[in-house]
């Protein structure tokens, strides 16, 4: 076997694959490709995308879209429509507003957030699955699938790496890292994955996991920030007032088969109290967490304890 190496910058950040094959030159190029790909059809921020194609039409006519951008709305909308979620695919308009992360972030008014607001329901995203078609029914919704996407795709990946008998691994999309097959630099091949002090520099870790076969997705208040007028503002917004989200959790790691749950429960339970973010880890099967405070108190659910 052996072992290739690709760093991509791509989607605000930067994105590092390994896998190991007897020639995986050829693969990781088609995985780029993949990825670019991805890109270009799921973004929010380029003006010629997909998604960007249904926004355009807001409140004019449905689009009829690929199959794998449908599902994807199909999902997020599901998840979105649930009692309590702190998921929204339809907070588009208020991301569009902070642009937190882009060199023209700025904070809206009271007034543009009151307005914005009614925009965000997820129930006006109409979906017609015998025509693959996304209907937005007022003008200026927009929807985006930042909070998804990079699961969705390391999902996609991990897909045409078994298809190519890859025999191990390692996706990194920022902030999102799934780990497949055994890890070729240890014994047990179990990988170890470190998670992220929030507080120190890249690296810096509070505890370490040993992992196969999983996904590990963080959201924290720490990656993303704008200052203005001497406030600090973070980039996970609330989608009940549209401001960032007022929490004492600095970070929540989400552990999943499937890296797409890990992006569908980092967000939608960010911002909820530690202890409610617990109990309702507790209650799902097969995903855990690791919920990290602002004063760094590191708790987890139950399920942790197999991967420490």
């Amino acid at each position: 076997m052996t072992q290739g190496n690709k760093t991509l910058h791509m989607m605000g950040t930067v994105i590092e694959l390994t896998v190991e094959h007897d020639d995986p030159e050829p693969i990781l190029v088609e995985a780029s490709r993949r990825l670019k790909s991805y890109e270009v059809r799921f973004s929010a921020n380029d003006p010629t995308s997909e998604l960007n194609l249904i926004n355009r039409n807001a409140g004019k006519k449905e689009v009829c879209v690929s199959s794998d951008l449908y599902q994807l709305i199909k999902i997020g909308k599901k998840h979105s429509c649930q009692p309590n979620s702190r998921l929204n695919i339809a907070i588009g308009p208020l991301v569009q507003a902070w642009r937190i992360g882009f060199n023209d972030a700025r904070v809206p008014t009271p007034e543009e957030i009151t307005t914005l607001l009614s925009l965000t329901d997820p129930n006006q995203i109409v979906l017609n699955e015998q025509r693959q078609a996304v209907y937005l029914t007022r003008q200026q919704m927009a929807i985006d699938l930042g909070s998804l996407a990079k699961g969705y795709f390391a999902d996609l990946l991990v897909s045409y790496f078994k298809e190519m008998n890859v025999d191990s691994a390692l996706i990194n999309l920022g902030g999102n890292l799934v780990v497949y097959g055994p890890c070729p630099s240890r014994q047990t091949g179990m990988w170890k994955i470190g998670i992220q002090d929030p507080k120190a520099s890249r690296n810096q870790y509070l505890l370490t996991l040993q992992l196969m076969n999983h996904s590990i997705v963080t959201s924290g208040i720490y990656e993303r920030q704008l200052i203005s007028k001497g406030k600090s503002y973070h980039h996970i917004l609330d989608p009940q007032t549209g401001y960032p989200a007022k929490t004492d959790v600095a970070s929540l790691t989400i552990l999943s088969k499937r890296s797409l749950d890990g992006e569908i429960w980092t967000t939608r339970l960010f911002g909820k109290k530690k202890e409610e973010i617990l109990q309702e880890l507790n209650s799902l099967k097969e995903i855990d967490g690791i919920v990290i405070t602002t004063d760094e108190e590191v708790s987890y659910s139950d399920g942790i304890k197999h991967f420490l």
